[in-house]
């Protein structure tokens, strides 16, 4: 009769290797089967990294490259507009020499460019920003409107109408030549803008078209016919220059590109609020420098701000964002050399909150989203403001969503009229503590 000891130890042993083998493949392949895991046989020999509670940590490292004179860590200052030097050389150079020039009384333009998102839509944050660099350094007008906006019934600075266009925009597949707002219309349309910026009744405003490239284009404006001829990617007509706030047209070319309006003063500083909703920014890398190029040539910007963030921050969990640096830099890289006299900031996000525990906190990302895009701007030798300290760092939003008066929507993303004139302040603030150095 067969030993049957012998037996059951060849069972055993052939059973254990045949273990031993699956908890290997188990682990090299990184299958997962709940069950199995709690008993693989080499878990402990090869465990794996647990994934760090600390949202700073997470994130994996990021390569900082200082200047023997340069601090990154100035980005987590609140209230300051940075360049990250130690030795408070002023940031913005170019942009601060102008305004000290204006300021003595110099009759120049100051063209700012403000990017964003659903932050600043509506003229939110630069309404106030404008208003307060106006009465300080001179000017009147609102600057560029777009032909048409979907929040025309929520923009206080503009009152505007407008119908029977063609709107292609960064939502469009294969739309070209867009402006700065991401927009470009086509069509027999009309449109009727009035500037409610402009506090002294004597003002002279001078009222222009922004168009693009078209050799026999024809519109009317406030009854009067002109015909639009331009060989650049962007060209602007002053139609009118005069104590009137009102600018009506009518497109009577439905081939000529338009992109938008502007009221300016002869002088002074005018910010231009470009916000499309939803993106992030990399959105403007549709933009080709050559038309960039145009851009600058035709209406010189002096600072060019991006304001982005809070579309990045869409799930709560999220805690890399390496991979939006990667898609951002070439944005920043072809505006520098697109605009080489032009200074730039980058604004960071503000707070935002989700739910965690059944309590609204600030997202668990976001400080890695605010390193991100100061290394962006360190990298690309821009300024850097971190608005999410301003506003008050960790819950902030949550705060504001919460005061009386309220600062901020419940939605715990948006501050609204009151928080986004807050937010506007707050950067003058910075700006003219800049132009005060010597």
């Amino acid at each position: 009769m067969e030993n049957r000891n012998k037996r059951a130890l060849h069972f055993t042993v052939a059973s254990f290797f045949i273990y031993l083998f699956t908890s290997v493949l188990f682990q090299v392949f990184g299958w997962s089967w709940e069950p199995f895991d709690r008993i693989n046989l080499v878990s402990e020999v090869f465990r794996k990294k647990e994934k760090p509670k600390d949202s700073l940590i997470a994130q994996p490292k990021i390569e900082i490259r200082e200047k023997p004179t340069q601090d990154f860590e100035l980005y987590k200052s609140p209230n300051l507009i940075t360049n990250f030097y130690t030795d408070n050389s002023a940031a913005l150079p170019q942009f601060i020499e102008k305004l000290r020039q204006l300021k003595n009384g110099k009759n120049i333009k100051i063209r700012i460019a403000y990017f964003g998102d659903s932050m600043i839509e509506g003229d939110l944050m630069t309404q106030n920003l404008r208003k307060l660099l106006q009465q300080k350094y001179g000017g009147s007008g609102v600057g560029f409107v777009p032909i048409s906006s979907n929040v025309a019934g929520f923009r206080q600075t503009v009152t505007s109408s407008a119908s029977g266009w063609d709107d292609a925009n960064f939502k469009t597949k294969n739309a070209r030549n867009l402006y700065f707002s991401g927009h470009i219309f086509t069509g027999n349309g009309s449109g009727s803008y009035t500037d409610n910026t402009i506090a002294n009744p004597q003002a002279i405003i001078e009222k222009s078209i922004i168009f693009g490239k078209t050799e026999s284009g024809n519109l009317t404006a406030n009854g009067v016919e002109f015909n639009l001829n331009g060989t650049q990617f962007v060209n602007k007509k002053v139609l009118f220059k005069d104590q009137s706030r009102l600018l009506r047209i009518k497109n009577n070319t439905a081939a000529t590109p338009l992109f938008g309006i502007s009221f300016e003063s002869e002088t002074g500083i005018f910010v231009d609020n470009f916000s499309f909703r939803g993106i992030t920014g990399i959105e403007l890398n549709r933009l080709d420098e050559n038309f960039l190029q145009s851009v600058q040539q035709t209406n010189h910007y002096d600072l060019i701000v991006f304001q982005y963030g809070v579309n990045l921050l869409f799930r709560p969990k999220d805690t890399n964002y390496n991979y939006y640096a990667k898609l951002m830099d070439p944005v920043l890289k072809k505006f520098k050399n697109a605009f080489p006299d032009s200074d730039f900031l980058i604004v960071s996000a503000a707070d935002r909150a989700f739910r965690y525990d059944g309590e609204y906190k600030t997202a668990i990302g976001l400080p890695n989203l605010l390193e991100i895009q100061a290394k962006l701007a360190l990298d690309n030798g821009f300024a850097f403001y971190n608005q999410f300290e301003t506003m008050g760092g960790e819950n902030s939003i949550v705060k504001w969503a919460n005061e009386n008066p309220r600062l901020a929507n419940k939605d715990y993303v948006h501050p609204n009229g009151r928080g986004a004139d807050i937010l506007g302040e707050k950067l003058f603030e910075a700006i003219v503590k800049l132009e005060g150095k010597k």
